[in-house]
């Protein structure tokens, strides 16, 4: 576990060492004056008044709100490695924005999971960052449900937020009105896999798009159709091809990231994909390998790309061959709910947060973005700018039907729009997907 020390402290640090240096150095100087015996002077003439001068002005005292905001520190728990290029990467820089933006201090642990710490519980953890002085805990993955429900039971005083969750929903199917501490936070993806299906869409040249998925739930399923509804409209409607000629792939490998001997290898997966006849590996996991193995068979002369997920900065694993990276910014969200807590008036709140469509990648203010990557054609960047901006207006709508399940059975009937009950608990891939809709 890894506390960090805010930059103020340093900064006061300094200013008590350089304050004692000049308190010694006036020390010496009265002590000499008054060794030595004064000798007699003539009376000093009369001189002029000394000028008057503007009495210095007050340096404002911090006002409450920002002492509490520089005492505050919260916990951040991690499910991979901090450094993943990945989901874990971009929760622990919100946590670092944080940090710069509140003068906050941040008590961060990484690999809370069961095959790194396979004895330490998601409870325990936050059990120890509130001894630490946490005043408010992120629980970042839906892996840590039951865990950071135990913790909200166990400290009822001290703001919880689990990251993608839904227990604070009260329309949703896990409300627990008993938590009234533990709220949730998660960004509308869906409209990041859009834009990541439709990228692909328009550059494969063989017509067939690999989906790199990771454990099957609600969410994986959801973001995996958003993904191919993108990929379909944009083969569709920019390049005038069949929607059935669009081979769409989904394979999971049994967790968010890979686990040896426990999950299938993400590298194998994604070697399939390209061995099978896709073109472009989506990845939907936390770690960067579709990316890496796609880059490495770009060197060895194929013709082949990836779309990362997650975080960012991912694309330069592989520059060249990435089309770009949709990316959760969970800056802002965590400010909001961070700076409620300081204030006095956090309550446990659903929030379901999207892209700011007017400037995609701010950091400030968009919950979703999409980095583009150096793959892309100049020709399929402008398509990709045309599809953005009807998503932004409402003009392109996916998630209208006639949509069905894989199963042929209707999930949405021909103009009903989905509602976010309908889309939060998708219960299967979509007809026209290759793979499973269950584990």
């Amino acid at each position: 576990m890894r506390r960090r020390r805010p930059k103020w402290l340093n900064i006061m640090a300094l200013l008590a060492a350089l304050v004692l240096v000049a308190a010694a150095c006036g020390d010496t100087a009265e002590t000499t004056e008054a060794a030595e015996e004064p000798a007699e002077t003539e009376a000093p003439a009369e001189t002029e008044a000394p000028m008057e001068t503007e009495a210095p002005t007050e340096t404002e005292a911090p006002t409450e709100t920002e002492a509490m905001a520089e005492d505050f520190v919260f916990g951040m728990i991690l499910v991979g490695p901090e450094n993943d290029r990945g989901w874990s990467q971009a929760h622990r820089e919100a946590g670092e924005y944080l940090e710069e933006q509140l003068g906050a201090q941040m008590i961060l642990i990484d690999k809370v999971n069961p095959a790194d710490r396979p004895e330490t519980t998601v409870e325990q953890v936050a059990a120890d960052m509130i001894d630490q002085g946490a005043q408010l805990i992120f629980a970042t993955s839906d892996d840590m449900k039951d865990g950071i429900q135990l913790a909200a039971e166990m400290f009822p005083d001290v703001p919880m937020i689990w990251s993608s969750g839904d227990s604070a929903w009260a329309d949703g199917k896990a409300y627990r009105d008993d938590l009234p501490n533990l709220g949730n936070t998660m960004g509308r993806m869906e409209f990041g896999k859009m834009i990541a299906g439709c990228a692909a869409a328009l550059t494969t040249q063989t017509g067939s798009i690999g989906y790199l998925g990771p454990l099957i739930n609600d969410e994986t399923r959801r973001l995996a159709n958003s993904a191919y509804l993108g990929a379909q409209y944009c083969w569709e409607n920019f390049r005038g091809e069949d929607p059935a000629d669009l081979a769409f792939e989904v394979n999971w490998i049994g967790f968010w990231f890979n686990i040896p001997g426990v999950t299938l290898d993400p590298t194998q997966v994604a070697n399939d994909f390209f061995d099978g006849g896709a073109d472009v590996v989506i990845s939907g996991i936390d770690t960067t390998e579709a990316l890496v193995r796609a880059g490495q068979r770009s060197e060895a002369g194929e013709a082949v790309w990836a779309v990362p997920y997650d975080f960012e900065g991912a694309c330069a694993e592989a520059p060249d061959i990435c089309l770009g990276v949709p990316w959760f910014n969970w800056a802002p969200s965590y400010l909001d709910i961070a700076q409620s807590v300081i204030d006095g008036t956090f309550t446990a709140e659903w929030t379901w947060f999207g892209p700011d469509w007017s400037d995609l990648n701010n950091r400030d203010t968009s919950g979703i973005g999409f980095v583009r990557g150096d793959g892309l054609s100049a020709e399929t960047s402008d398509q990709l700018d045309e599809f953005i901006a009807g998503l932004a207006d409402g003009s392109i709508n996916l998630f209208v039907g006639p949509l069905n399940y894989q199963d042929g059975s209707e999930w949405l009937a021909d103009g009903e729009e989905a509602t976010d009950f309908q889309v939060w608990y998708t219960e299967q891939l979509l007809e026209g997907m290759e793979g499973a809709s269950s584990a």
